[in-house]
């Protein structure tokens, strides 16, 4: 197998996968380093208890909190990265995101690009991974040059009622965008099922618009795209000048082995890009590359976030659940005037996700029941980047995720609120909590958000990147994932990160020339 390569791109998920299929047709070799492999098309796909209850698609990874306490985190090692498991739900930034917003408890900063640079690649974004809305419902929604590619997800007859009944209270619910391959026009046509195992699983007939069958897949049709597998990244090793990343080492079924690209495009995630950087100190950057300002690995967010259910009044049948959402309360309240965040579905909950939360003696069929009267919430509340907040490593070259939570008022309120809200759309007046979407006990393991440990910026004292996502202290090395963001709002960061690897695709094109 050949070893040397115009580009290296670490990470098959949003940002890398996206980023291949952006460059697959300049002619440029190219080779994707992917930590895990496919992830396996089996039943056990669609199986609750699988996958939520056992983690079958769980990496085995161990990392330690700021305390020393060893956690399991809630990540995901294959092709597609963490799109495979994510809900599709893409939504934009707010315009106001990209600036100063005053939280009640500080602000997050400002970007130095703002919303109208990211809008075409937003717009481009959308087109590519099929996403499904509907413009004007929204009151909070940033202005968009065309409209979603694919109509709304239609609510199925209890989700209607909820959206109905939601618009009577005086609250303005739309449409979710969600990213799936689904016509609803001409079902025999249609690859998705609009079936209840989406958010939370991996699609089993790949009608989930992932990384994988939207990326990677695609680039990989080309001759000069090639992808690896199964394959660790341990060090990134620099010229004698410090100035290039010359060699990508990476231990593949137990052996090393090296390559050499022209440019090298880190996108492990933040926690394991920021990770990869700290491995790779030498005598040119001994507190790892790019960070002799010693900001890699700080500023790590992964929002307030609580998955929640409420108990409907009548029985809710519901299969595709994930079609509302709600940003009434995102930048403040009637009586709050601080940004509280995002309210939107998840997927249908069923009995064995509940055994977590349910008294032991609770017999399955009184989760059953539960669970054909759910519905399902998930609430964002946006956390504050703080530069305590930070991946290390450890002896063992592990990574120590130290994280102090804040901004917790506005999320109790956000709760309190939905809570508030109960009687008047048809559910008792109780909210349980869920911690089978949490992926784990502890807190900080739900890591499907984590984002910007690595952030870009003018200042190379202040900043990881620059505006292109190039680390300011060498002249072939990018990080493209959600490591680059500043804040992170109060929605999934994922559209966010594929935006802009086709923006940093559009800068490497032009330097490829």
């Amino acid at each position: 197998m050949k070893t040397d390569y115009d580009i290296i791109i670490i990470g098959s998920g949003a940002g890398g996968g996206t980023l291949a299929l952006k460059l697959a047709g300049s002619g440029r070799s190219i080779l994707i380093v992917e930590r895990g492999d496919y992830l396996p098309r089996e039943k056990e796909n669609w199986d609750p208890t699988e996958v939520f209850v056992k983690n079958r698609y769980v990496a085995d990874d161990k990392w330690h909190d700021g305390k020393g306490t060893e956690f399991q985190p809630g990540i995901h090692y294959c092709v597609g990265g963490a799109t495979k498991m994510y809900g599709a739900a893409l939504f934009r930034l707010r315009k106001e995101d990209f600036d100063v917003v005053q939280h009640y408890e500080g602000a997050s900063p400002g970007w130095p690009l703002k919303y109208d640079d990211f809008e075409p690649y937003y717009t481009e974004a959308e087109a590519l991974y099929q996403v499904h809305g509907l413009r004007g419902e929204d009151p909070t929604e940033p202005p968009a040059s065309k409209p979603y590619p694919h109509p709304p997800i239609a609510h199925e007859p209890r989700i209607q009622r909820l959206h109905d009944d939601l618009l009577k209270a005086g609250y303005h619910p739309f449409h979710a965008p969600t990213a799936v391959m689904l016509n609803e026009a001409h079902r025999a046509e249609s690859h998705c099922l609009k079936c209840d195992t989406c958010d939370g699983y991996p699609c089993l007939v790949h009608a989930k618009a992932d990384a994988e069958v939207i990326a990677v897949r695609p680039a990989l049709r080309h001759s000069n795209v090639t992808l690896i597998t199964n394959a660790e990244v341990t060090q990134l090793k620099t010229s004698p000048s410090g100035r290039e990343v010359t060699e990508v080492v990476v231990i593949r079924d137990g052996k090393t082995e090296s390559y050499r690209g022209s440019i090298v495009v880190v996108s492990a995630g933040a926690a394991n890009s920021a990770r990869i950087l700290l491995l790779s100190a030498n005598d040119k950057h001994p507190n790892g590359l790019t960070n002799s300002s010693d900001q890699v690995g700080r500023n790590y967010m992964f929002h307030n976030s609580q998955a929640v259910v409420a108990l409907s009044l009548e029985p809710n049948l519901t299969q595709f659940q994930k079609t509302i959402s709600l940003n009434d309360f995102y930048f403040r309240d009637k009586d709050f005037d601080f940004p509280m965040g995002n309210i939107q579905m998840i997927g249908k909950s069923k009995g064995p996700m509940f055994q977590g939360d349910a008294p032991f003696f609770a017999p399955g069929f009184a989760l059953d029941e539960m669970a054909r009267h759910a519905v399902d919430f998930w609430l964002t509340t946006e956390d504050i980047p703080d530069p305590n907040n930070r991946v290390t490593l450890d002896r063992n070259k592990k990574i120590i995720l130290n994280y102090t939570f804040n901004n917790q008022v506005p999320t109790k309120r956000l709760y309190e609120r939905l809570k508030s809200m109960l009687e008047s759309i048809g559910m008792h007046k109780h909210l349980i909590p869920n911690s089978a979407y949490m992926g784990k006990e502890i807190p900080i393991a739900g890591v499907g958000h984590q984002s910007g440990t690595c952030r870009f910026g003018t200042d190379p004292k202040t900043s990881v990147l620059d505006l292109n996502c190039k680390a300011h202290e060498l002249d072939n090395l990018y990080v493209v994932d959600t490591s680059f963001f500043c804040s992170i709002g109060a929605v999934n960061p994922s559209l966010t990160a594929i935006a802009n690897a086709l923006r940093v695709g559009d800068h490497l094109l032009e330097r490829l020339k």
